[in-house]
């Protein structure tokens, strides 16, 4: 399967990075890929935190997980079913 990078061709990415660069110049990039990298690593801290706090009271209120786990299958099952059905609109696209 061909899908480009979020929908951007290599053309468009090497335009923006181009904007990028006049904007913000050449010295500034670095700072400003740091500064997005520290976020990224914030919100995929707490997710975890989140994660963790609501298994961890799962488990000290004895909630058991055969719902939770019934349902990502369901869930899963629909998902797989909506890809099958929108898989080739996909790649005519």
């Amino acid at each position: 399967m061909n899908t480009p990078f979020l929908f951007i061709s290599g053309q468009e990415i090497f335009v923006v990075l181009l904007f990028v660069i006049m904007f913000f110049g050449a010295d500034k990039i670095p700072e400003i890929a740091r500064g997005l990298g520290k976020g990224m690593r914030q919100i995929k801290d707490a997710t975890n935190d989140i994660k963790n706090e609501i298994n961890e009271s799962a488990k000290n209120n004895t909630v058991t997980t055969d719902v939770t786990k019934s349902l990502n299958e369901n869930v899963t099952e629909v998902k797989d079913a909506i890809d099958e059905i929108t898989g080739p609109i996909k790649r005519n696209m």
